[in-house]
């Protein structure tokens, strides 16, 4: 996506909300309900904003939102895009762009996952600590435009670790068992065989899942701070595994979702 298509489409969201912005907030699968605490000045249908590609996935509304959370101005995307569903991972990390042109420097990225720890349950909530990448793919592919990120950036550290701190104690003093490992991002839409679950724990990942990658790659390109947040919908325990369907993967997320949602308000209030 070239820099003037981003610009464009950012115009199209500073003339709908034209606020300065706090933060970003992705919501994942089953997640949109965390929408709801949101006082939304402006909603912006995907279908609105020039180069952004449509949520196709169940859950997902696909709509912008621009209000005032925790006492913070937020936008927060309400669906998002998967390489799964045929799109490039530019196409994926377009909005996060988007965001940054708009003058986003905090993002906090939320997904549902299956959980590969044999100690955490289904319903647990993890921050992400690190991340493995098991796409096959780069949204930095191709020429860099050193106005939007370095060619090489720096991954030492692509979680904010003062974020990720607020997070903690938001959890201590809310009571909330907060989980922190590693996710690893696979291709999808398929869910995974016990002897992919085996190999994926050799790795070192904690939980699985088909997203928030890309985006946190594209962010820290552009120098965004990042806070991730998993919720385990589904184990994913290679010698006690079951069959998982959406729709128990969603019920799971939402029955969750309170546990996020509170930590998501208690950083921003503290950002």
């Amino acid at each position: 996506m070239t820099r003037s298509t981003i610009d464009a489409c950012a115009h199209v969201v500073r003339e709908r909300f034209n606020t300065p912005i706090d933060a970003a907030i992705i919501l994942g699968t089953g997640l949109g309900a965390l929408a709801d605490a949101i006082s939304v000045e402006a909603s912006i249908d995907y279908r609105d904003l020039p180069g952004f590609p449509l949520s196709t996935v169940e859950s997902h509304s696909g709509r912008l939102l621009c209000g005032t959370l925790a006492g913070k101005t937020v936008v927060a995307m309400q669906g998002r895009m998967h390489r799964y569903e045929g799109y490039s991972l530019q196409q994926v990390t377009f909005p996060v762009r988007v965001l940054r042109a708009l003058g986003v420097d905090t993002m906090i990225v939320s997904n549902a996952c299956g959980g590969m720890h044999p100690l955490w349950h289904k319903g647990d909530v993890m921050l992400i600590a690190d991340h493995i990448n098991l796409l096959g793919d780069n949204p930095l592919i191709g020429p860099n435009d050193d106005v939007l990120g370095p060619r090489f950036p720096d991954m030492s550290e692509p979680y904010d670790a003062s974020l990720r701190a607020r997070a903690r104690d938001v959890a201590v003093a809310n009571g909330i068992t907060l989980r922190e490992g590693v996710y690893v991002a696979v291709q999808g839409p398929n869910l995974e065989t016990r002897a992919e679950y085996r190999m994926l724990r050799v790795l070192g990942a904690d939980v699985v899942g088909m997203s928030t990658v890309p985006e946190v790659i594209v962010a820290r390109h552009g120098g965004m701070r990042v806070l991730g947040l998993s919720i385990i919908t589904d184990l994913c325990l290679p010698d006690a595994l079951e069959p998982a369907s959406v729709e128990h993967i969603i019920e799971a997320a939402r029955s969750a979702e309170p546990q996020l949602g509170a930590i998501v308000n208690g950083v921003l209030a503290r950002l």
